[in-house]
């Protein structure tokens, strides 16, 4: 049964003026994000990965090709449209957790799902909700961000990611400033949330994030140079992390 494609590019091209010289970070690039999956983009420094991701998610327009989320085209959408397309469809989490530190956890979390219109105490449930299915209780959920742990705070920042129920979680770098009991845990909601059902795609540097993908980007010049296919993550699986290895030495890394 062939899988549904929640975003396809076509020749997706990006480049930026610097010194009045344009450098060319994606390059005639054609990708399909399939619904459900877990894609991990990879690649050496310089390679487009961020880009990439920010591009697809609608916070960055491409400088040439097309971009398509279940069949509509949001190339040409204009700045308030695809502000709209990203809160509906999208949620995100950055390296970078940018909580805002004069609000409470809970406020942070329900701001954007106030951007859309829905009510304050629906929101404040479903966060709620969602916080102890993180393990964040209900006393911490009052605290601000300075106030919690950095895993904490990545846990709250995926909470705001995904009051508004998004097709699709945006992840760039999410445990890059984590101990290793913080990236576990927020490796761990990524898994749940799409095991769930839900669409993620993470740019990672590391092989053990890596591993929670079944599927691997590995993306050199800004273009694809290879894919590695791994089926849904499960607990235990020694033998994912040499055939990530082994693909990733393939691929040069």
């Amino acid at each position: 049964m062939d899988k549904e494609i929640i975003i396809k590019t076509e020749k997706l091209s990006k480049s930026f003026s610097v010194g009045g010289k344009q450098q060319h970070i994606i390059k005639n690039l054609d990708l399909e994000i399939y619904k459900g999956d877990f894609t991990v983009i990879m690649g050496a420094s310089g390679a487009g990965k961020s880009t990439l991701l920010y591009t697809l998610s609608g916070m960055d327009k491409p400088s040439l090709g097309k971009i398509t989320y279940c069949g509509r085209d949001i190339t040409n959408m204009n700045d308030d449209k695809l502000a709209v397309f990203r809160r509906s469809h999208c949620g995100f989490v950055f390296q970078q957790i940018h909580l805002v530190d004069s609000m409470s956890i809970m406020d942070n979390a329900i701001s954007t799902g106030m951007l859309t219109g829905q009510k304050q105490k629906a929101l404040k449930e479903k966060a709620m909700s969602l916080f102890e299915k993180m393990g964040i209780s209900e006393e911490l959920s009052r605290k601000f961000p300075a106030q919690l742990s950095g895993g904490e705070a990545q846990r709250a920042a995926i909470v705001r990611a995904l009051i508004n129920d998004p097709d699709i979680v945006f992840a760039d770098e999410p445990t890059g400033a984590l101990n290793s009991a913080g990236v576990k845990a927020v490796l761990d909601v990524l898994t749940d949330i799409n095991n769930a059902g839900q669409s993620v795609v993470m740019v990672t540097h590391d092989i053990k994030s890596a591993r929670r993908g079944n599927r691997i980007i590995y993306l050199q010049d800004g273009g694809i140079m290879g894919e590695c296919e791994l089926g849904k993550y499960v607990s235990g699986d020694d033998d994912r992390h040499e055939r990530i290895r082994s693909f990733l030495e393939e691929m040069g890394w």
